[in-house]
């Protein structure tokens, strides 16, 4: 989730759940709302490293333990330092610290059911998980959070209870989106239907959590390729509707992406020429030699254990030179996104010489 969502709903959380705490309860919780994303400090070593602990052990176990005491002592230091004629209001350090953990705990809880996904195991695993509820951005949720809110404070005898119907609104948000993504999902594999192939013996089955990487290595990449199969069908949300998805089926040598509107059958298309498979968008996954090559670079281990579908093509150049590009299908020709809109860290070349050294990397298009 963005960071605008992140504080609206700690704000919320100390309305609702921590109205008589103390004095510096509902900082705290603010505070530890966003104290995960402190891992932006990575981007000092630039945007492959940014990229490589993003989500990582600041939204992992440790990190909600040791930010939510860091979170309470920095509350607790401003209180008796600027607040000093009202210390006898300031909430304890145990009650702060409580707090910040349930501000981190709603933080990654928020994270986690969106397509980016988080490493909910951190550092113990680098495994990245996700429930592909919700997009990155949801603008109803950001409009009902702020809303209520500012109605609460225009409205003090009823700051609570308005805060309590934003919580609720919240878990019906996201009941709503878990049943609307099972439906897509239902429904992709029958829509797609005449562009899939077989489902491959190891095929990952339809599901709420998603993890992800799958492959050991580049190698399983290209010995998939050898028999064509489908590996997996995900639903993925969009920014402008519950009803909206961006299908991705993923085979073992190719993947179709195509919009799904759930607020029509699309099982039942108009006429043939109406059919919704033909709006599905091919992209090819390419395992030459030149891209096994690749992913062995630090630019191509980091972006295929961050990538969920990594798209591969590779080109050949006259000078005998390669080049491999990558594509994360997550943030390409999604519904709702601005067309054309640069990828930012979700793409990644990688050019070869002719005897198979690398000539230079590059992170986004």
């Amino acid at each position: 989730m963005d960071n605008v969502t992140h504080s609206l709903f700690g704000a919320t959380l100390g309305r609702a759940c921590f109205p008589r705490a103390g004095r510096g309860t509902t900082a705290a919780l603010v505070l530890a709302s966003n104290a995960p994303d402190a891992d932006i400090i990575m981007t000092a070593g630039g945007p492959l490293n940014y990229l490589a602990w993003h989500r990582g052990p600041t939204h992992g176990p440790l990190g909600v333990i040791g930010l939510a005491l860091v979170t309470a002592a920095l509350v607790r230091a401003w209180l008796q330092r600027f607040d000093v004629e009202r210390r006898a209001e300031h909430a304890s350090f145990a009650t702060l610290s409580c707090a910040a953990a349930a501000g981190l705990l709603a933080h990654v809880l928020m994270d986690f059911p969106t397509s980016y996904g988080t490493r909910l195991l951190s550092p113990f695993s680098w495994r990245w998980f996700a429930t592909d509820l919700m997009p990155i951005v949801d603008v109803y949720l950001l409009a009902v959070l702020a809303g209520l809110l500012v109605l609460g404070r225009r409205r003090p005898a009823l700051r609570r209870q308005l805060a309590g119907l934003a919580l609720a609104y919240t878990v019906l948000n996201y009941g709503a989106r878990a049943a609307a993504h099972q439906w897509a999902l239902s429904v992709a594999p029958a829509v797609l239907s005449p562009l899939l192939p077989a489902t491959c013996p190891d095929a990952v089955p339809p599901s709420l959590l998603s993890h992800w990487p799958i492959d050991a290595s580049a190698i399983d990449h290209r010995a998939r390729g050898a028999t064509q199969c489908l590996v997996e069908v995900a639903a993925i949300p969009t920014f402008i509707s519950p009803f909206q998805w961006q299908i991705i089926a993923r085979t073992s040598d190719a993947y179709q992406a195509m919009p799904l509107n759930l607020w029509h059958d699309p099982s039942i298309p108009v006429s043939s020429l109406d059919a919704p498979w033909r709006t599905a968008v091919h992209h090819p996954d390419q395992w030459t030699p030149a891209a096994v090559r690749a992913a062995e670079t630090p630019l191509g281990r980091v972006f295929l254990g961050f990538s969920r579908f990594p798209a591969t093509r590779s080109t050949f150049n006259d000078d005998g030179s390669s080049t491999v590009e990558w594509s994360d299908l997550r943030f390409v020709n999604t519904p709702g996104a601005r067309p054309g809109a640069p990828r930012g860290l979700f793409a990644a070349r990688v050019v070869l010489g002719r005897d198979g050294s690398v000539q230079t990397t590059r992170l986004g298009e």
